[in-house]
């Protein structure tokens, strides 16, 4: 019994893959057993959730077959340890306990991926989270698109505040919050009480604030709330999904005190950040993915941080239930579930001559020049129509592209490539493995 569960692990690690094992088997660890039962820990509620829906009957049958009977496993749930980040970045239990805000103590600086897309509002966030209402920075408004990082960043700065022991006084809630808890205030005959709660604090987060919109009450109750803060020195951040000035239904009052910090926004990550998103949820997943399927999914998933995040859980998800590796074809698959088959691609006219010209051995300025000999026209179309399929390129572009020729010369050599694809294997193959490698195809 004192090894049964490490050779039940020995057994799980053979039988599946690494990624799965490494997932939900490795952080389990065995706490006590008897003759005739096993105690494991695992690390959180949906740790254990999981592992019940999908591995019970698994361990227990491994069980079985090591000590020939029948065995009860029982799971116990690790306690959470009050967590600090230190000015090092080092994250360590905290001495004396305090009452922790609602924050998620996953949103921090150091686990949120800096690009050219988010470089100044990270920084901006930075600031105020080491000097809160010490600077110019009040009220900070971060803006941007679903999915981006504005509520990570807002958490960041909590999280920050927190962790350097100071006494200062944390609220954080959603736009969508303050509104229930006005309206239960007004139910209950206790306004007096809801005003307290919000207004005693030092730093005040507030997500979403487009919320706010058309909902006059619950904006006259922020605005004294705003102003009381702010008129104390206390530092303010909210987050919306759009620039203040784009939020109809909101008074004038509310918008001019919105605007009068600064404001930063968020864009979507560019291909670098995306990979290094991708690459890092993949490390704390404990899945060791090649390159190629990394670049894949980051060419294909561009919009949003969540999706690209929400992604590599799929595939961990899709492998554990299937008890299968992953693959490319995996990759492929999951990603055409979040993006469809018809993905448009960052490439140009140039890369499309360039990876011709790689293929076909014939040099980019004579695919562009006015060569008439076969091989050089067979690739001249064959570029051509690429430009038009894949980033459709209109037929004036394309002719500018291409030495200058008129729209009717470009249109007739898209129609013959076209005519070809039907009827010439060779040149079927060749074009449709140029719009793979060009496009990463989901096909």
């Amino acid at each position: 019994m004192d090894n049964l569960w490490s050779d039940i692990k020995v057994n799980l690690k053979e039988s599946m893959p690494s990624h799965a094992y490494n997932t939900w088997f490795e952080p389990i660890s065995l706490v006590g057993h008897s003759e005739s039962e096993l105690v494991l820990e695992v690390p959180n509620q949906f740790f254990y959730e999981w592992i019940e829906s999908h591995y019970k009957n698994h361990i227990s049958k491994t069980a079985e077959e090591i000590i020939g009977k029948s065995i009860f496993i029982k799971y116990t749930v690790a306690p959470e340890k009050e967590l600090r980040l230190e000015k090092s970045a080092i994250v360590e239990e905290v001495k004396k306990p305090r009452n922790r805000p609602n924050l998620n103590k996953r949103y921090t600086f150091p686990g949120f991926i800096e690009g050219t897309n988010n470089q100044f509002a990270r920084a901006a966030a930075v600031a105020v989270a080491k000097s809160p209402g010490q600077q110019s920075f009040n009220p900070l408004l971060i803006y941007g698109g679903v999915g981006l990082g504005k509520t990570h960043l807002l958490h960041a700065i909590g999280n920050y505040i927190y962790s350097e022991g100071e006494a200062s006084k944390i609220v954080i809630a959603s736009s969508e919050k303050f509104t229930l808890d006005f309206i239960s205030s007004i139910q209950k005959n206790k306004t007096v009480d809801f005003s307290k709660s919000y207004r005693k604090a030092d730093v005040l987060l507030i997500d979403d604030i487009q919320f706010f919109q058309k909902k006059e009450q619950t904006q006259e109750q922020f605005f004294h709330t705003f102003n009381e803060l702010y008129q104390k020195g206390k530092q303010i951040v909210m987050t919306s999904d759009r620039l203040p000035g784009e939020m109809s239904g909101l008074t004038d009052r509310l918008l001019s005190r919105f605007e009068s910090g600064l404001v930063v926004d968020i864009q979507p990550p560019d291909f670098e950040t995306r990979v290094a998103i991708l690459m890092e949820k993949a490390e704390q997943n404990g899945l060791d993915m090649p390159y190629d399927m990394v670049e894949f999914m980051a060419t294909h998933i561009k919009t949003s941080v969540r999706e690209l995040e929400s992604t590599i859980i799929r595939l961990l998800a899709y492998s554990s239930l299937s008890n299968c590796e992953i693959d490319f074809n995996l990759v492929k698959k999951v990603v055409r579930e979040r993006v469809g088959s018809g993905v448009p691609v960052d490439i140009s006219a140039t890369d499309i001559i360039k990876r011709v010209s790689e293929i076909t051995k014939i040099e980019e300025k004579e695919i562009v020049g006015s060569s008439r000999r076969m091989k050089i026209a067979e690739a001249r179309q064959i570029a051509i129509y690429l430009c038009r399929e894949i980033i459709g390129s209109s037929l004036v572009d394309i002719g500018m592209r291409f030495g200058g020729r008129d729209h009717t010369t470009i249109l007739h050599a898209c129609r013959n490539i076209e005519k070809k694809i039907k009827t010439d294997r060779r040149i079927s193959h060749l074009v449709r493995s140029l719009q793979q490698d060009l496009t990463f195809s989901l096909i």
